[in-house]
């Protein structure tokens, strides 16, 4: 019997196991009672409107790549997933979404099977615990430009950009039939893979549809190559007029695209679970760091850090240091403090769209293909070979740290990472992706063990520390420099003042706040990225100096206003 009975066999009413469970661990699972808090937990959290329900435990990888070439091998799979939450841990489980209708036509019959096998036991499992679940895919409204039925449309017709010489572009364009973004959504759902899916899983408590949201565009810098903005608008008009009339095409499109996906559903209790989440559809961390941040972002004006929440129902925003940038974990140039930003966008997204899911896809530069391809054409190194070209160490343990950081600084709905771990040819010969998950997975399970943690990410304020500035200030529109956005504590380590962006930060910490003057409570959450450190000051604003010591991994204290006391967690 395969593994993905094992929950279904500790929650069953039945005293025993299915016979045939010979090759499940039993011995590595909860006690019934405790398995089904686990579940409540992660159902509960997932459907939570509070401010900062618990987080959840994610991944982009859901299989390995060869099972969609009809070969099972190991991955991140469904049943994998249903296996760690039996062990006690906190994972939003997700698969691979279906392709569109035409493409599942093309699937040889092997192909078929194996797609069925990886959904049908998993789904039918996860109904019966009643837990949410992802479904999670490429961009859909890239078939526009890549389905020669949509690219070879008449320019009249056509959804891409059309420049005034009648040249079509591989890009989409925000003034294009709205007709063709509806049909498109209905063929990712209205499919015979789908029907199935729904009759395996009737009625989920949430269903998320996540797109990976990396479709070539119009953008405001190249909109005057769109002949139908030509012929609506003169040329020479201002960024924040283009950025507007953009989202406002956006918007329209974009909830048509989600309405054909619902409507392409054949379970109303599908639609009604729903939420359509896309990566970094959200405003830029990287706001202020160079002087040209606002033409290659989502920015959306003085007014709108991002139009994003206008039509996604969230984000999963990069929290990476990828090869193919600049960014480490131990410099000004760094997610840490990028992410900074996201706090006060944070508060608008919701002031916009109440409800809206914010969770962070994290990564560490590494991808096991032997070098990456940048950008801007040059094959990159790996950013913890990096890292070790400059004599650092690097391990699960300091990625442990860097993630924590930004899991404290923005209390996400989930923590999702990227990391693919395919073997052949092309990739890194046994490499093994579980242990730096695994960081990600003890991160999210620590907040759930420690009832202070706890306590503390539900409840508490993130403390500001202004007597600094954030150090990207570059064209801050003026509505956002009353803005809140640097939360790093000092220390008697930091470096000098001013700061560039490859200025090394020894440590990096932050601190949340609950209670009233007097009485009130901190906890300080710190790490080392490039080594260990002792006796380190902290000073945490409104209350003074601590000394305690600081890990790659990270460390949590509890400071308390009343006692005087520091106290590691």
């Amino acid at each position: 019997m395969n593994k993905s009975f094992l929950l279904s066999g500790i929650l069953a009413l039945a005293a025993t196991l299915p016979i045939g469970m010979c090759n499940a661990q039993t011995t590595d699972t909860l006690e019934l009672s405790k398995v089904q808090e686990i579940v409540t937990g992660i159902r509960e959290a997932a459907l939570s409107h509070q401010p900062h329900p618990l987080p959840l435990a994610a991944h982009w990888n859901s299989e390995n790549a060869a099972s969609e070439r009809g070969r099972d091998e190991f991955g991140f799979v469904p049943q994998w997933q249903l296996e760690q939450i039996a062990k006690g841990h906190h994972l939003l489980p997700w698969f691979s979404l279906p392709g569109p209708a035409r493409n599942q036509q093309k699937q040889s019959a092997p192909v078929k099977a194996m797609r069925e096998k990886y959904y049908r036991e998993s789904l039918q499992e996860m109904a019966r615990l009643n837990l949410p679940i992802t479904l999670k895919s490429t961009q859909w409204e890239q078939q526009l430009s890549i389905d020669p039925k949509y690219f070879g449309l008449p320019a009249e017709q056509n959804p891409n950009v059309v420049k005034p010489d009648g040249e079509v572009l591989k890009r989409l364009s925000a003034f294009g039939p709205v007709k063709l973004w509806r049909e498109v959504g209905r063929s990712w759902t209205d499919t015979p893979m789908m029907k199935k899916i729904q009759e395996w899983y009737p009625n989920p408590p949430l269903v998320i549809l996540l797109s990976n949201n990396e479709a070539s565009k119009l953008t405001p810098s190249l909109i005057e190559e769109d002949s139908r903005y030509l012929a609506k608008y003169d040329k020479g008009r201002s960024d924040e007029f283009k950025r507007k009339v953009l989202a406002e095409g956006w918007i329209e499109r974009y909830k048509a695209l989600q309405e054909g996906m619902l409507g392409g559903l054949a379970n109303e209790n599908w639609k009604r679970a729903v939420k359509f989440i896309g990566y970094n559809a959200f405003g830029p961390s990287y706001a202020g760091r160079m002087a040209g941040w606002q033409k290659y972002s989502p920015f959306g004006g003085a007014q709108h850090s991002t139009w994003t929440p206008y039509y996604w129902d969230g984000t999963t925003s990069s929290y990476y240091t990828a090869a193919y940038e600049a960014e480490t974990d131990f410099q000004v140039n760094s997610p840490q403090i990028a992410s900074m930003n996201w706090i006060f966008m944070q508060r608008e997204a919701q002031e916009i769209h109440p409800g809206f899911w914010f969770e962070i896809s994290v990564w560490d530069g590494f991808d096991n293909l032997k070098s990456l391809y940048g950008p801007d054409k040059v094959w990159k190194q790996p950013k913890p070979e990096y890292y070790r070209s400059l004599g650092q160490t690097y391990d699960p343990t300091r990625y442990e740290g860097y993630v924590q950081f930004g899991m404290w600084l923005l209390r996400p709905r989930s923590v999702r990472e990227y990391r693919a771990f395919n073997r052949g040819e092309k990739y890194v010969p046994n490499y093994d992706a579980a242990p730096y998950f695994q960081s990600v997975v003890n991160a999210v399970d620590r907040v759930w063990k420690i009832p202070v943690l706890a306590d503390f990410w539900q409840h508490a304020k993130l403390v500001p520390n202004r007597a600094h500035p954030h150090p990207y200030q570059q064209a801050i529109p003026e509505e956002w420099k009353k803005e809140d956005r640097w939360f790093m504590l000092d220390t008697n380590l930091d470096p000098p003042r001013p700061w560039k962006l490859d200025t090394e930060i020894p440590v990096l910490s932050l601190a949340l706040v609950e209670g009233k003057i007097s009485n009130r409570r901190w906890l300080v959450y710190a790490h080392s990225p490039l080594q260990d450190h002792k006796n380190v000051e902290i000073t945490i604003p409104e209350y003074g100096k601590i000394t305690v010591d600081v890990p790659g991994a990270g460390a949590f204290y509890v400071v308390d206003e009343k006692s005087k006391t520091v106290q590691p967690v």
